[in-house]
């Protein structure tokens, strides 16, 4: 993902007031603890679900775990309390960002966790209070800045995101930003990269509820919501 700075006419001030729930009982993780690589948000995240399963703080099988990857047609998507910013409120105009949401269930009660290493907000961070805080729905509507989100389910994520990291190369071949050290992601069916088949998205890819919270574990690519059914699709999951 690249910073593209603080974009000309967007308004920064969310459309009604962040609305703040209470904080998980547990206390916030040190995001150092994990694996982090400014700008390779899509590889942070598939270390992220990896690490999370190998530490016993999500399902065995990431059954509860979702890579969402937010863009737009334009790539150009804002995001408030992001580390990069150069902005006291963390305001940052990204080409894509990917985040992974934690869906979980008590008794009935929804305790849904947001996990962004590049947020400078909780960490993990409660869904409605990332919403709110970094997502900040947008007053103008329909405008090239309202973004799209590819929810992806965590086991599929795993077994089939792969990135050669050819997008962080000029047209010379000069690292744009320094990969990670360790090698590249590659899926299981031995693909190298696939990466912009995560990113790319319009609203013409956003379908009926119903039938996305059942195709969610279907798709290899997940599925794309849009602003408003954020904060439904999650609430509609099975427990």
């Amino acid at each position: 993902m690249a910073d593209d700075g603080a974009a000309a006419g967007v308004d920064p001030s969310p459309s009604s007031p962040p609305i703040h729930p209470a904080a998980p009982d547990n206390p916030p993780i040190d995001a150092a603890s994990f694996t982090h690589t400014p700008y390779y948000c899509e590889e942070n995240v598939h270390l992220l679900c990896k690490e999370l399963i190998r530490a016993g703080l999500a399902d065995p099988a990431g059954n509860d775990l979702y890579a969402v990857f937010v863009s737009n047609e334009e790539k150009k998507i804002p995001l408030w309390y992001q580390k990069a910013s150069r902005t006291n409120d963390g305001f940052v105009l990204w080409d894509y960002h990917v985040i992974c949401i934690q869906s979980r269930r008590n008794k009935g009660d929804v305790l849904d966790l947001v996990w962004d290493l590049d947020s400078s907000l909780p960490f993990p961070c409660p869904f409605l209070q990332y919403i709110a805080d970094a997502i900040q729905p947008l007053a103008f509507g329909d405008s090239i800045y309202g973004r799209l989100f590819r929810v992806v389910h965590g086991p599929l994520f795993l077994r089939s995101f792969a990135s050669d990291r050819s997008h962080m190369k000029d047209p010379m071949g000069n690292w744009i930003e320094l990969p990670p050290k360790y090698e590249p992601i590659v899926a299981e069916d031995g693909n190298t990269n696939n990466l912009n088949e995560y990113i790319a998205m319009s609203t013409n890819d956003v379908g009926d509820l119903e039938s996305m919270v059942n195709d969610v574990y279907r798709n290899k690519h997940g599925v794309v919501i849009n602003e408003t059914l954020l904060p439904v699709f999650f609430s509609r999951l099975p427990e």
